[in-house]
């Protein structure tokens, strides 16, 4: 069936009016003039963070949006009116968004990133710039691999000798990186899958503290989630040595195939950094792959003050380390590294004659859709690319220590308060703290620990601060990370002053607190 001729001419004018460059011109200066006044108010004082609404009411008013343009038949709106919509959309989605550019965001590991990593982000989005042959994407290609080049060496491996990638995400990273590891150790699983069969059992050694994608790495891999063995930890919640070596001796006695083993730098419940140096040894004297998720702490190689953390990186097999957490870019940008260059196609074995040009062998090496599970893969390095050239890595650095800094300040407010309790010496930027008052104490855990869960919820639903919940030990705790260079010690009081106000209210609807000392100071 075709359509009519008047049909056709109607979609040709709307599709011209989609794609017309005046319309992109008016509609960019209107975008410039909301986003900058969005950065400018959410800097005020009474700035909300979280615009919290419940999840119906949000999808229904997004549904209601997707229905108001459903008449094929209309002829193509007005320049004025498409951009009077526009404005109307943009400001919506600003002021429905999460607000992570406010210094009161103090929650996830997610930044505020840098405003114009945006602006070089959004080339990729307008020009659609995408990766997985050299002639598809040949700039961002070469954006990618000189920028692989240039963090490598901050990382310290050896130049010539290593190879990366960027990826979508860290735990797709960590993914690969496992995958490489699994098939380089048990090449029959990638040909015969889960029917292969092994004259050992396959495991990975993995930091009781690593990030859930290692497990769901296990299970994607055909390894299986119960066959992560857990490494102990120490007080610090870094993984012990001796532990680790005890584990390798027991798998070995046991007839097992050690895939992997995993260590952090550093692991998300505490910010804690892994001894890299005494893992790596041990992992060269038994001939194991080291893999290190330093998706969060892996820029710290970039400042002085702080790099020590991640002494040993460069000795590990395989690396995953994020742009879009410590290098504050948008999401998402992860790098993935492997030490020794031969690695870099050993995760994946595959043929598509239509993408691999066999009359240009040579250009192979930089078909970067042979390394990764992405075959339309979005150029993610435009916005690191753009900040690096514009101001040089010791921005980097700079970030690094002010966040770091800040964090150490909230320690320290939390030492001082008889009220908090901190329950860990931040190595990093991520603390975790309990509010802790003698008839919080008094009730049984379960009901601190809701009453935390609560507390919470009134916080980031009222928009006046965002900060996340953790479980420690079977303990409710609140959990900060400083991903905005801006926020400062102000900030962090009044988040104290705020948990106090809020806590205070809350305490009436918790029965056993009207036993109480009413004269008790909070």
């Amino acid at each position: 069936m075709t359509i009519t001729d008047s049909e056709f001419a109607a979609a040709q004018a709307r599709i011209q009016a989609a794609y017309d460059p005046d319309l992109l011109a008016a509609a960019s200066l209107k975008f410039s003039e909301l986003i900058s006044a969005h950065a400018q108010s959410i800097q005020t004082e009474d700035s909300i963070v979280l615009n919290w609404h419940h999840p119906a009411e949000n999808i229904e008013l997004a549904r209601q949006f997707l229905q108001t343009q459903d008449n094929t038949d209309s002829t193509p709106p007005t320049q004025q009116d498409t951009i009077q919509e526009f404005q109307q959309l943009v400001q919506l989605m600003l002021d429905r968004g999460h607000n992570l550019q406010n210094p009161r965001y103090i929650g996830h590991q997610v930044p505020a990133s840098l405003p114009l990593a945006g602006l070089f982000d959004a080339i990729t989005s307008v020009t659609n710039q995408v990766m997985a042959v050299y002639e598809i994407g040949p700039w961002a290609t070469a954006v990618e691999l000189a920028l692989v080049e240039m963090v490598g060496k901050e990382i310290g491996f050896t130049p010539g000798e290593f190879s990366g990638l960027v990826t979508n995400g860290g735990s797709l990273a960590n993914l690969t990186g496992l995958l490489a590891a699994r098939n380089l150790a048990c090449p029959e699983f990638w040909t015969e899958g889960s029917q292969a069969q092994f004259d050992s059992k396959p495991v990975i050694l993995a930091s009781s503290d690593a990030h859930y994608s290692v497990t769901r790495s296990a299970g994607i891999l055909g390894i299986g989630a119960d066959n992560i063995i857990k490494i102990p930890l120490d007080e610090q919640r870094k993984i012990q040595p001796a532990a680790l070596e005890e584990l390798i001796l027991k798998c070995r006695k046991e007839n097992q195939t050690i895939i992997a083993v995993v260590a952090c730098a550093c692991a998300t419940p505490i910010g804690a950094f892994d001894p890299l140096n005494d893992i790596a040894d041990l992992c060269e004297q038994y001939q194991l792959w080291l893999h290190v998720d330093a998706a969060h702490g892996g820029p710290t190689c970039f400042s002085q003050q702080h790099q020590h953390l991640t002494a040993g990186l460069h000795r590990a097999d395989s690396v995953v380390f994020d742009a879009h957490k410590m290098m504050f870019m948008p999401a998402l940008s992860a790098f993935l590294f492997f030490k020794n260059k031969a690695h870099q196609f050993s995760a994946f074995q595959q043929q598509a004659p239509y993408l691999f040009d066999p009359s240009a062998p040579e250009i192979a090496e930089y078909d970067l859709g042979l390394r990764t599970i992405e075959c339309t893969k979005r150029a993610n390095s435009y916005a690191l690319w753009g900040i690096w050239s514009l101001f040089g890595k010791g921005l980097f650095a700079d970030l690094v220590d002010i966040t770091f800094e800040t964090a150490q300040i909230f320690y320290s407010l939390l030492e001082q308060a008889a009220d908090f309790e901190a329950l860990h010496t931040p190595e990093c930027n991520i603390v975790v703290f309990r509010y802790q008052t003698a008839w919080l104490q008094s009730l049984p855990l379960e009901q601190q620990n809701l009453f935390h869960f609560q507390l919470r919820r009134q916080l980031i639903e009222s928009g006046e601060f965002y900060i996340v919940h953790s479980v420690l030990d079977g303990q409710a705790a609140f959990r900060i990370t400083v991903m905005n260079p801006l926020t400062t010690k102000v900030h962090l009081l009044r988040l104290l002053e705020t948990i106090r106000h809020k806590a205070s209210a809350l305490q009436h609807a918790f029965p056993a607190t009207q036993q109480a000392d009413p004269c008790e100071q909070t």
